[in-house]
């Protein structure tokens, strides 16, 4: 009996000391524990930050094989305090900056963020398995990575991006919706197709008629006066040293055809377009300001490929209207991206990705503050949470893609925070104005 006994206590003390884990004094003692890091060090880190680090995991090609080959994936991990809320900022691109985040700003928080597979260096060293580059793939890299570090911040979780960043933030809690509390995900398109004909009809109304009509005279005159401005598109690329596989005439006039999107994304002043009567010097000014023609350059698709591929495969985007500018291109249909997928590859799209995280978003979507600029023109394909769930989507009047909270009148600024305070579980009454929020019940699906 005492033998048993003893056999019981033995078992039960091995089972406590195999649960029991060390006490973290350090974010160093928490990197040395994550058996997916490969590599980490210390960088510069941001006053609101106690310590940043540059962190290589070591991440399967395949998350349904377990003996896939991996490679490493990059991520900047800034602690606070342990006990703090922590922001994960999930990457669409390349990483860019180790600073806070908005979100992370507004919470006080600690912050992870994570590159996207397959950009910069985050990619097998020889050459990238376009096969593996999809939306799940990216989004359990993520998740391994959270969940490595969950444990260790016990406070709220918020996931947030911009853009594609903004994309990725919402297939990631589609595919793993338990691994944060909240998602901001900002200016983020939702396309059903590599060619998002809701572009085409946006554009036909956003802002004012004559403003429009003021877009559509200057685009006739960059063609109209295609002879006098391309010697200095020419210039420009030598100068700078562009390559255009697709020629530089091409290369014109598919910037010509993108300076609408490029107008309304950017949210450029409609005074600031040049009138018919403008030279061509004052034509081309306006138009390398407003349409950086490194967009259809190679060494610019090159370096965001991944996001190409991404587009015309599974993520979608937009095309080129060719009806009003006929009588100036060859072309006998509208123009799409085709011509950027990788060498070898054709662009065939998949429609049921984005479909089933549209589904699921109205149905399971909760605690999502979708933030847009009401004139962006990826605001065209906004999220449509549906009626079914506490999602808040909020429009910036006037705003574009570089829409931020920040950037709210001040109402709809506080109602963005009163949701915040819900969700997270935060204070955050001495961000307010006096004049309070607009949203009294944070629940409630609204649209501004």
């Amino acid at each position: 009996m005492i033998k048993r006994f003893s056999l019981i206590l033995s078992v039960a003390v091995i089972a406590t000391l195999l649960s029991f884990k060390p006490k973290l004094q350090t974010p160093e003692d928490l990197l040395k524990q994550i058996a997916l890091v490969d590599s980490f060090k210390t960088i510069s880190n941001d006053p609101l930050f106690k310590s940043t680090y540059v962190v290589w995991f070591r991440m399967p090609l395949d998350h349904k094989n377990p003996n896939s080959p991996t490679f490493p994936l990059k991520a900047y991990y800034s602690h606070k305090d342990f006990n703090r809320p922590m922001v994960v900022v999930i990457d669409g691109y390349t990483m860019y900056t180790s600073k806070p985040n908005e979100l992370t700003r507004i919470l006080d928080a600690n912050q992870l963020t994570i590159e996207h597979r397959f950009f910069d260096q985050s990619r097998p060293k020889d050459s990238i398995p376009w096969s593996f580059l999809n939306v799940r793939q990216a989004a359990a890299d993520q998740h391994k990575i959270i969940e490595a570090f969950k444990p260790f911040y016990t406070g709220k979780w918020a996931s947030t991006g911009i853009s594609k960043s903004g994309q990725a933030t919402i297939y990631h809690r589609r595919f793993y919706p338990k691994d944060v509390d909240v998602s901001v995900p900002y200016v983020a398109p939702l396309n059903f197709s590599s060619e998002e004909p809701r572009v085409y009809e946006f554009l036909s109304k956003v802002g004012t008629q004559e403003c429009r009509k003021k877009i559509h005279e200057y685009q006739i005159q960059l063609f109209e006066k295609k002879k006098e401005i391309f010697p200095m598109f020419q210039k420009l690329a030598t100068e700078k040293g562009w390559e255009f596989i697709m020629g530089l005439d091409r290369a014109y006039d598919l910037s010509v055809l993108e300076y609408s999107f490029a107008f309304w994304q950017w949210g450029t002043p409609c005074d600031s377009i040049p009138s018919k009567k403008a030279s061509a010097e004052v034509l081309f000014k306006h138009f390398k300001a407003i349409n950086p023609f490194t967009f259809f350059e190679e060494k610019s698709i090159e370096s965001i490929r991944p996001f190409f591929f991404q587009a015309m495969t599974e993520i979608g985007m937009y095309g080129y209207e060719i009806e009003p500018f006929r009588k100036y291109l060859k072309d006998s249909v509208n123009i799409t991206f085709d011509f950027t997928m990788p060498k070898g590859y054709k662009a065939n799209f998949n429609p049921e990705t984005m479909r089933d995280v549209d589904a699921w978003l109205k149905v399971n979507g909760n605690n999502i503050l979708y933030i847009y600029g009401q004139n962006d023109a990826w605001s065209a394909t906004a999220v449509d949470p549906g009626k079914q769930t506490n999602a808040v989507i909020m429009f910036n009047p006037g705003g574009s893609h570089s829409t931020r909270i920040k950037h709210f009148p001040e109402e709809l600024r506080d109602s963005i925070y009163t949701v915040l305070e819900k969700w997270m579980e935060v204070d955050l009454s001495s961000k307010k104005s006096k004049k309070g929020g607009l949203i009294e019940d944070p629940n409630k699906f609204q649209i501004i």
